[in-house]
């Protein structure tokens, strides 16, 4: 009994350690309860609605993501650059429901405003940086060459949206040309100590041609459907191989050397005509012609650097003959002048006609480039011409262009450029070299293997000039080197003189595209023509009549189109 007693009275020390564990208890009978709920909330929360609406936007939103990127990974399949295509293609809105020519439109927007971005670039650095005259002729070059980009980018997008089947050919061309562009631009800086400026610049520009390339591959993908071109050009319906608003007395004009009774204007040397000179006559002509404006330019040298800009649309230059009327100057790289700016033709505006006339840059071998003629103009054609240089004498810039029965004369890659360009018939002639310089007839600038560019020699003559014949045993001559690494060069029918190496092509740098390059031969005639003993690259080909073909007037820059209206006399087929 006492213990009893003595419990029920017991000490504050045993009271105090009582209130502990009564105490203690309280929290672990919440973490039991919170644990308790925990498991009851989650355990039905699959058959419970849940509190807040976000969750389910959450998932939609991830699961639009994935589908977004499956769908820009299935339309970047085939690019070259698939990486900047899966993020460029990412941020277009809708994507899985655009059309293939609705994406194309979207990267190209997005392209434009790149190239914007290095035009006031270049700008800044003319207002800003104290440069010298070739710098300054460079950033000239590349803000020229960055709106003509963006005038591209602008007749892409319009065929996109009209019907982008029947403009594919188009399409493909304009985009070759803004890739072109953009190491036009760069090529400008290649021989100037600009104390960093082109690094300043070649970092946006590439990434450019990377965007227009993945743009360029997509293409691929829209099927093809042809158009007659007619009005779209402003040529009008061809009627006997001449377009329609032709009269037949002026056909006989266009066949004939020019007379001052029907041409537009007149130039004479001699005061006889509506202008002495061929600028003011091209001043003069109407911009954005939407028919052919004939300048008559009688017999005499006319020395002055001549510029037919984009404005001046369906110009037809008229001369005299060969040898007869000629346009003559001599900028050079000696000078400062690019590459680009050196011509003393150069040509822009589209569906420019030229015949009868010669074109010269006489600045000499030592001057190193000097062009005669470049011509950026898009279905450009040339009939009875001649041009006459030493290292890089005609500049095919971009886009279409056709030469019937020209001479062409020089010794450095004397034919280059990135155009879609068929010669048929032609002379091309090798002159003596400067001391320790090589004869490269070709040197063609392709930088993207789904370019539709490259120099198709149909028919044509490879030979020495009157001044290499009587030293050509000791002037090594060659058909011609890759400037860019996918350079194409196609030599179909013609016939190829005894001064050619049996080689037959030339290195550009070691080993620097010869993988990757397209030079092919078919059919070729004369003692330069054997194969046995060309160069064994893996991209070097001797092709039959079939795979030539599709470099055909027809096929490769679409003449049977377009050339019924230039009047010129052509072959669509082999």
């Amino acid at each position: 009994m006492a213990s009893i007693i003595n419990g029920g009275s017991g000490s504050s020390s045993s009271r105090r350690r009582a209130s502990k564990l009564i105490f203690s208890a309280i929290p672990f009978s919440c973490l039991l309860l919170l644990l308790f709920f925990f498991f009851f909330f989650f355990s039905s929360s699959s058959t419970r609605k849940p509190f807040s609406t976000t969750t389910p936007h959450l998932h939609l939103h991830h699961h639009s993501h994935f589908e977004t990127l499956n769908t820009a990974k299935a339309h970047c399949q085939g690019t070259l650059y698939p990486d900047l295509c899966v993020s460029s293609l990412s941020s277009i809105p809708n994507l899985a429901s655009k059309t293939i020519p609705q994406i194309i439109s979207s990267l190209i927007n997005r392209t434009t405003s790149e190239v914007h971005d290095s035009s006031r670039n270049c700008s800044n650095f003319l207002r800003r940086y104290h440069l010298d005259l070739r710098q300054q002729f460079a950033l000239t070059d590349c803000l020229e060459l960055f709106d003509d980009t963006i005038d591209a980018f602008r007749t892409v997008l319009s065929d996109l949206r009209i019907n982008a089947s029947s403009h594919k050919d188009d399409i493909e061309s304009f985009l070759s040309s803004a890739i072109a562009n953009q190491f036009t631009c760069l090529d400008g800086f290649s021989h100037v100590l600009d104390g960093g400026l082109r690094p300043k610049i070649e970092r946006k520009l590439r990434h450019i041609s990377h965007l227009v390339s993945n743009s360029l591959a997509m293409v691929r993908r829209i099927s093809k459907r042809k158009k007659r071109r007619e009005a779209l050009e402003g040529y009008g319906r061809v009627v006997r191989g001449f377009p329609e608003w032709i009269k037949s007395g002026d056909r006989k004009l266009l066949q004939s050397a020019g007379n001052t009774t029907n041409a537009n204007i007149v130039v004479a040397k001699d005061g006889t005509g509506n202008f002495t000179t061929i600028g003011e006559a091209i001043a003069a002509a109407p911009h954005k012609s939407k028919t052919r404006f004939i300048i008559y330019i009688k017999a005499g040298a006319y020395f002055e650097n001549v510029e037919v800009n984009k404005s001046k649309t369906n110009l037809m230059f008229i001369g005299d003959g060969i040898g007869k009327t000629v346009i003559k100057a001599n900028r050079s790289f000696a000078q400062n002048f690019t590459t680009f700016r050196s011509a003393t033709l150069a040509v822009s505006g589209a569906g420019f006609l030229a015949k009868g006339i010669t074109v010269e840059n006489s600045a000499g071998y030592e001057n190193h480039q000097a062009v005669a003629m470049r011509s950026s103009s898009d279905l450009s054609a040339y009939y009875l011409c001649s041009f006459v240089g030493y290292q890089d004498t005609l500049y095919v810039h971009t886009l279409r262009q056709f030469y019937r029965e020209c001479d062409v004369y020089g010794t450095v890659d004397f034919i280059f450029g990135d155009a879609s360009v068929v010669f048929e018939f032609c002379n091309l002639y090798a002159r003596k070299p400067g001391p320790q310089q090589k004869n490269m007839f070709t040197a063609q600038a392709r930088n993207d293997p789904n370019e539709n560019t490259g120099i198709v020699l149909h028919k044509c003559k490879i030979a020495a000039a009157e001044d290499l014949i009587p030293v050509q045993s000791s002037v090594l001559s060659y058909l011609g080197r890759p400037w860019k690494e996918y350079s194409r060069t196609v030599i179909i029918r013609s016939y190829i003189g005894s001064l050619i190496d049996p080689a037959g092509w030339s290195e550009w740098n070691g080993t620097f595209a010869l993988s990757t390059l397209y030079y092919a031969e078919c059919e070729n005639r004369g003692p330069g023509s054997n194969t046995t003993n060309r160069v064994k690259w893996p991209g070097y080909r001797v092709i039959n009549s079939t795979e030539a073909s599709q470099f055909s007037v027809a096929n490769f820059i679409e003449g049977g189109e377009w050339l019924g209206a230039t009047t010129f006399p052509f072959m669509l087929g082999l």
